[in-house]
């Protein structure tokens, strides 16, 4: 018997912002199956034009309330490339723990708040209050940890106050520092218990082929800056970003798509992860290796195992650059500099994947051109051309209509979309 079915989710629940879910297969043939991002564009960019260079990473730390230091660090990271100005070393440790605080925050938020409850059949995360209430602790140890660390760090859980052109302009007390070292070590524990719950979960079995692009290490897992790379083996300098992300327009959907070697790439934890798992801190690796997790995987279920992987990484890795930071005076935090005219272009991978800043600011320091590209628009196309295979998939397999719907749904919640931040 021949499959038909219209799959409609409108404004699907669990991610940030409205997207729409639309398929149809008819006489068990695909039709159509279409993810539609249905916001209205913000024009992050005309709000900058106009603008002095040191309020951009204030403005643009606005453009999203998760991902506000990862904005505010790609902001900072274009006008300081623009104007040559370098940074003291114990800045970039600030900065990069700041940004292992947001990190930390939005995987934990996503893995387990807004996937987890799918893994574990229920529709939000409030009835594992009762079912599960050990992993609900363990999630908002984890977040509230995040949430501690960027406002010791950045001055506030979010959008950042102390993080400034030329570096940052306050340094946390040592004693602060080692009650949050503190604090990260005994939570390591908490990550390692998530690892064994989510090891007896199943995930999806679902394979596309896929370019996943993010930034390539250097000697490290990267975060700020640095070359971009693909498992397809483009390999492109961080001011060629345009040619890495190739945005287009379609008449279905408000956001743009991005295309590389193939019609679609994808972005974030897993794309990060295929690029740069060599570089992961020792016992992230070991994290991987007990949840299935190996490079090049094609799952895009995957995702949220990458997160979970990445919290490891980030807060082992925030031990050791404290450690650093104990070491170190903490008096040199931020270079002056003189406003001269020139281009910038930052590169900084935020919890969802690459995002780009690129202004061009005149002699007087105002900004007069700025482009920001989004990792939600980069995942579009590749969200929109993974529901198309998994649908014909299921189909094949005889799935119903709820069971594909619920599946549709998941991929999506999968990428963990910033869909506002999106469209501009």
């Amino acid at each position: 018997m021949k499959v038909s079915m219209n799959v409609d989710v409108h404004h699907l629940t669990r991610v940030e912002g409205h997207g729409n879910i639309h398929v149809v297969v008819r006489d068990g043939e695909l039709v159509e199956a279409q993810w539609a991002v249905v916001e209205t564009p913000r024009f992050f960019e005309a709000i900058l034009r106009g603008k002095p260079h040191d309020l951009a990473p204030t403005l643009t730390s606005r453009i999203c309330g998760i991902c506000s230091i990862g904005h505010t660090l790609a902001s900072l990271r274009t006008v300081e490339r623009a104007m040559q100005i370098e940074i003291p070393l114990d800045a970039q440790r600030l900065r990069l723990l700041a940004k292992h605080g947001e990190t930390l925050q939005s995987h934990s938020l996503h893995v387990f708040f807004l996937a987890a409850p799918d893994l574990l059949d229920v529709d939000s995360v409030i009835p594992l209050t009762q079912s599960h209430p050990a992993v609900v602790n363990i999630a908002l140890r984890l977040k509230g940890l995040a949430n501690d660390m960027c406002d010791l760090i950045a001055g506030r859980t979010t959008h950042p106050v102390s993080l400034v052109v030329g570096g940052v302009s306050k340094a946390p007390e040592k004693k602060e520092l080692e009650k949050l070292r503190r604090r990260i070590q005994e939570c390591l524990g908490d990550v390692e218990a998530a690892v064994e719950v989510f090891k007896s979960l199943s995930l999806p079995d679902f394979v596309r082929e896929t370019e996943f692009v993010s930034l390539k290490a250097d000697g490290n897992y990267p975060w700020i800056g640095g070359d971009l790379i693909s498992t397809d083996g483009v390999l492109k300098a961080e001011d060629e970003y345009l040619a890495m992300t190739n945005e287009y327009t379609v008449d279905f959907s408000t956001s743009k798509h991005a295309k590389l070697s193939r019609q679609s790439f994808a972005v974030g934890a897993l794309s990060r992860f295929n690029n740069n798992h060599a570089f992961l801190h020792k016992q992230a690796k070991e994290s991987a290796d007990a949840l299935g997790l190996a490079p090049v995987n094609h799952n895009p279920y995957m995702n949220n195992i990458a997160q979970l992987v990445e919290c490891h990484h980030v807060m082992l890795e925030s031990i050791d650059m404290i450690d650093g930071l104990l070491d170190s005076s903490l008096k040199d935090i931020r270079t002056r500099y003189e406003i001269v005219a020139g281009q910038g272009i930052g590169a900084v991978e935020v919890p969802r994947g690459i995002l780009y800043h690129d202004y061009i600011i005149d002699d007087k320091g105002t900004i007069t051109k700025a482009n920001c590209v989004i990792p939600t628009t980069q995942n579009n196309a590749n969200i929109h051309y993974d529901l198309a295979e998994l649908v014909k998939q299921q189909v094949k397999l005889g799935k119903t209509d709820d069971e594909i719907t619920k599946l549709c749904e998941m991929l999506v919640r999968a990428y963990d979309p910033c869909i506002s931040c999106s469209v501009h």
